[in-house]
């Protein structure tokens, strides 16, 4: 599957990013730029996301498949990977599976390599009960999932996905049925016991629960030349709640 993505930065370390569940590329473009001063910065949309191709198959084994098709068509070697939740799901997937490879480094951030269960109903329902046929505003369907999601900074995430198709018709950019009929799948731990021994971090938000100190155990065993850091006062979107705090972590790590 042909993925789509933005490059910004001419020169220096490749980097490629990945966003989570209902995300795109877009939501990281922030981050990019700023790594982009000094590195080149690849941001994809994985499958059924964003601009990216929508397919019956969605799973992390496809979509770490996806990536190494991705960083072959773009000539990329020895890269640094980094994922965010379901992103770093497919980046931890990846680097077990095709190791050893040409991954110079890998981050993951605010999720760990162990099943999840499932929480993303009331966001689908959300989603499902705005009726595209009859929509005729972007408010009117925020008004619709605010009856479902009452944080004005998710609402306005998911509605990133909503947009006018080249006839003028509301759409979605997410494959909304697929990832509603398969989204226990984005909960599964990973599906190898390959280990990944280059160097890895782990970056986690202090208020999120996705990384718990008893997953460091787990964390160790697939990433042994793992560091794991907390960032005081964010969550789960510790980039976009603490970017400061984020980058710096980020950039040090990055630099040899």
């Amino acid at each position: 599957m042909q993925l789509y993505h933005q490059k910004v930065g001419s020169q220096g370390q490749e980097i490629v990013i990945i966003h989570g569940l209902f995300g795109s590329s877009d939501n990281w473009l922030t981050i990019g730029r700023v790594l982009a001063e000094k590195n080149q910065v690849y941001l994809i949309d994985q499958r059924n996301h964003g601009k990216s191709p929508h397919s019956n198959e969605w799973d992390y084994q496809v979509m770490a498949e996806d990536l190494n098709d991705f960083m072959k068509a773009q000539n990329i070697e020895n890269p640094i990977i980094l994922g965010h939740s379901m992103g770093g799901k497919t980046a931890m997937q990846y680097a077990c599976s095709y190791f050893p490879s040409v991954i110079k480094k890998l981050i993951v951030a605010d999720i760990a390599p162990k099943e999840y269960p499932l929480h993303h109903q009331k966001i689908l329902a959300g989603l499902k009960a705005i009726d595209l046929n009859t929509l005729t505003s972007r408010k009117q369907a925020e008004d619709i999932l605010g009856e479902y999601v009452k944080e004005l900074d998710t609402k306005a995430f998911l509605l990133k996905n909503l947009f006018r198709d080249e006839q003028q018709k509301w759409a979605w950019r997410i494959n909304l049925p697929i990832i509603e009929a398969q989204i226990e799948n984005v909960g599964e731990g990973l599906l190898t016991n390959l280990s990944f021994d280059e160097p890895t971090l782990f970056v986690r938000g202090a208020k999120s629960n996705y990384i718990l100190d008893e997953d460091f155990e787990l964390i160790q065993y697939y990433f042994p030349q793992v560091q794991i850091e907390t960032i005081e006062g964010a969550g789960h979107w510790l980039h976009a709640e603490k970017p400061q705090e984020f980058l710096e972590i980020i950039q040090k790590f990055i630099e040899p």
